[in-house]
C-alpha cells in the first residue's frame, strides 16, 4: 500500500476513503450525521450507550437507508447490554465496532471471529497495549482534551500519541482536541494513522444538536474568530479534514 497524508492503512482496514473517524456522541450521533460522515469518505459511528438494543437496531437500519458506505457502532463495555449490542452488530453486518470504557477482551474475540473490525479507545500506553494484546485492529488513543468520559490519567493528546505509537505494532488513531486540518496534520506527524473528531462534527448542518449549542461551539475559545467557523453550519463537509 502506498501511504499518503490522506490515505493510510486505516483506510484499507476500514474500507474508507479518508482516515477520519467520527467520535460517537451520545444523543446527537443520529443516522443523518453518521451517514453524512461515511458518505464523505470517513467512518461515521453510532453512539449506543444510551440506547436499548431495539433503539440501536432502528439507528442501524436507518443509517443503512442513508448510506451504502461502511459505518461503525460504539459500545462502552461497562454499560448494560454490551454483549447484546455486539450480537446485533454481527447480525446487521456492521463493519466496525469501537469499544471503550472496559476490558477489550470482553467482546474482541466474538467480534473478530465474526469478521468485524474492532477498535478500542485507550487513554494510556498500558491500556493501549492491553487492547493490542486482545487482538483489536487498531487503537484510538484519546487525550484528555476529548469529550465524553475522560480518563483520570489526564494525559494530553500531543504527549500521548507518540508514546502509544512507539509502543504498538498496530495502527493508532488520535483523538482529543482535533478539529481541523492543522490538528489532523499534527497528529499524523506524531505517528497516528488517522484522527477521530467529535465536536467538529457536532457543529455541522447534519447534526441534530440545537443551533444554540452549535453557535456556542463556534464562538468558544480562542482562534481565528467565530465568523470564520460559522460557515461550517451552513456548508459543512462532514467527514473531510477542513
Amino acid at each position: 500500500m502506498q501511504e499518503s497524508l490522506l490515505h493510510t492503512e486505516v483506510c484499507e482496514i476500514l474500507n474508507i476513503r479518508h482516515p477520519i473517524l467520527m467520535g460517537a456522541m451520545v444523543w446527537i450521533s443520529e443516522a443523518e450525521l453518521v451517514a453524512a460522515v461515511s458518505n464523505a469518505g470517513g467512518l461515521g459511528v453510532i453512539a449506543s450507550a444510551h440506547l436499548t438494543v431495539e433503539q440501536l437496531e432502528e439507528r442501524i437500519v436507518k443509517t443503512k437507508d442513508l448510506t451504502d458506505k461502511p459505518f461503525g457502532v460504539n459500545i462502552p463495555l461497562l454499560v448494560p447490554l454490551s454483549v447484546e449490542k455486539a450480537d446485533l452488530c454481527i447480525r446487521e453486518d456492521v463493519c466496525a465496532v469501537v469499544t471503550s470504557a472496559g476490558n477489550p477482551e470482553k467482546l474482541t474475540p466474538k467480534l473478530k471471529g465474526e469478521g468485524r473490525r474492532v477498535l478500542h479507545v485507550a487513554p494510556s500506553v498500558r491500556l493501549a497495549k492491553k487492547a493490542e494484546d486482545a487482538g483489536v485492529d487498531m487503537v484510538v488513543a484519546e487525550g484528555v482534551e476529548a469529550g465524553g468520559h475522560n480518563s483520570p490519567y489526564e494525559v494530553t493528546t500531543i504527549a500521548l500519541i507518540p508514546q502509544v505509537v512507539d509502543a504498538l505494532s498496530i495502527p493508532v488513531v488520535a483523538a482529543g482536541g482535533i478539529g481541523d486540518a492543522r490538528g489532523f496534520v499534527a497528529v499524523r506527524a506524531l505517528g497516528a494513522k488517522g484522527a477521530q473528531m467529535g465536536t467538529r462534527f457536532a457543529a455541522t448542518r447534519e447534526c441534530t444538536a440545537h443551533i444554540s449549542y452549535k453557535e456556542a461551539l463556534l464562538s468558544a475559545g480562542q482562534g481565528r474568530g467565530h465568523g470564520h467557523h460559522r460557515a461550517l453550519i451552513q456548508q459543512p463537509r462532514a467527514g473531510a479534514a477542513q
